[in-house]
């Protein structure tokens, strides 16, 4: 994307591809340079479009409750990218983080080309291990898997339940059962139903008053529900008793948000679930296909106890295809779909040359919060919708949108950083973070919520 207009164009689309009309879409102003992050792709674009769709869509909202005129949106494209990477720019203030990555997490050559292992998790880190029958050491993980062909071992890692990526390129990918599968997905797939029309009161932001149930980990969903917890949402996060997630995020990523304990695998937490799901408005999961069904909380179930809920999915690999329930995160689908590859060309690189964020998690984070808001205006003229979005998907979107004309333009200086910053409270100390991204004229977003540990709130609603 290398014009005003080819971006206009492309936020036009986007916000088609959502259900918005041109009549109800509010004013948008982009601002800043075009390129500020370094990538054979148009990173900066996908972020500044990503993020101008969920603050358009929050903006719709607020107008469609207030009965008002659609407030302007801003959108700084410099402060859309660094939001890409806020959880590299996260600092903590006399404290420390883990390392956000796993030892031996990362990738490795393999016999005829690249694979990525995905070890941040212990169920993950073990099958992979079990498999190559080696010990938690980088060199001998190395040695094993240069012996290996990709593609076998990653079909060998995914049947032991872990997590991997085989590196392909684009033409593979477009190729592949998945790839084709994906591209023929919409960028949000939207399922809608009759329901009792939504009655909310005028509210001085967008969402406040609006209950979501969180069911999501790692970045995407946690970007999305952040998104609607800045704009006044009561966010409720649900998790296994226990669950640590990546703890190098958990100060990014539990922002705004109370956060519970329930083990979905008994009665007890599952009538829990149940109750809360009454009072929601929203859901936002971030599990595999399958994953709802195996509660009895598929399509139908919660359609069926809940009409008017709106549902809001995401998964790694799409909604189709041979594997649309296979685990994965951002970094294995850059492998899967060529994008790691194309980066490797485009650099001269000895390796895969993957983008300069975790882009993908938080394109579709934004774009899902963009699906959650346009599905509320939905309510308001009765109608219940589901919203599905995927890893997979925003990265056919950043194919789409053309490879970057500055592949080399310099990383962000200290200074670039730091007009973007803010410094909040946590449960463990002060830290400095990249503030919200995208501007409401007139309103302001909320911190609500300081970060801090899963599982230190009851599981009720904060008004109950």
């Amino acid at each position: 994307m290398t014009s005003d207009g080819d971006e206009d164009a492309a936020i036009a689309q986007l916000w088609r591809q959502a259900g918005g009309t041109a009549a109800a879409r509010p004013p948008l102003e982009v601002s800043g340079p075009e390129h500020v992050l370094p990538s054979a792709f148009a990173v900066t674009a996908l972020a500044t479009a990503a993020v101008s769709l969920a603050t358009l869509a929050a903006a719709e909202l607020h107008a469609a409750r207030t009965g008002t005129a659609a407030r302007a949106v801003h959108v700084d494209r410099s402060h859309a990218a660094l939001a890409f990477r806020r959880e590299l720019y996260a600092t903590p203030v006399g404290w420390e983080v883990p390392p956000l990555w796993d030892p031996i997490a990362g990738d490795y050559a393999t016999r005829d080309g690249w694979i990525r292992l995905h070890t941040n998790y212990a169920h993950h880190r073990d099958p992979v291990l079990r498999v190559l029958g080696v010990r938690p050491e980088r060199d001998a993980l190395a040695a094993a898997v240069a012996k290996r062909g990709g593609d076998t071992l990653e079909q060998e890692v995914v049947g032991a339940g872990g997590c991997a990526a085989a590196m392909r390129d684009l033409d593979a990918w477009r190729a592949h059962a998945q790839g084709r599968a994906v591209a023929t997905e919409p960028l949000l797939a939207c399922d809608t139903a009759e329901a009792p029309p939504w009655r909310p009161a005028a509210a001085p932001l967008p969402l406040a008053g609006v209950r979501v149930l969180d069911l999501t980990r790692v970045i995407a969903g946690p970007i999305c529900t952040s998104f609607l917890a800045g704009w006044g949402a009561d966010v409720l996060r649900v998790d296994p008793p226990g669950f640590a997630d990546v703890p190098a995020l958990l100060p990014e990523t539990t922002a705004g948000k109370r956060r519970t304990f329930l083990d979905l695998r008994a009665a007890a937490g599952r009538a829990t679930l149940d109750e809360l799901l009454r009072g929601a408005d929203v859901l936002v999961v971030g599990y595999r296909g399958g994953a709802l069904e195996r509660l009895g909380l598929d399509d139908a179930a919660l359609r069926g106890r809940h009409p008017a809920l709106v549902v809001a999915m995401l998964d790694a690999y799409g909604w189709s295809g041979p594997w649309a329930a296979r685990r994965g995160f951002d970094s294995l689908v850059q492998m899967s779909s060529g994008i790691a590859a194309r980066g490797q060309q485009v650099y001269g690189s000895q390796r895969p040359h993957p983008l300069p964020a975790q882009a993908l998690d938080h394109a579709t984070g934004y774009l899902l919060a963009a699906g959650v808001c346009r599905a509320l205006v939905e309510r308001l003229a009765g109608r219940a919708t589901t919203v599905r979005a995927s890893l997979a998907r925003t990265a056919a979107l950043l194919v789409s949108l053309g490879e970057s004309p500055d592949p080399h333009t310099p990383q962000p200086n200290a200074g670039d950083v730091a007009r973007w910053l803010e410094e909040v409270p946590t449960h463990w100390g002060a830290l400095r973070r990249v503030r919200q991204p995208g501007a409401i004229a007139g309103l302001e977003v909320v911190r609500g919520r300081s970060p801090g540990p899963l599982g230190s709130d009851r599981a009720i609603w904060s008004d109950a």
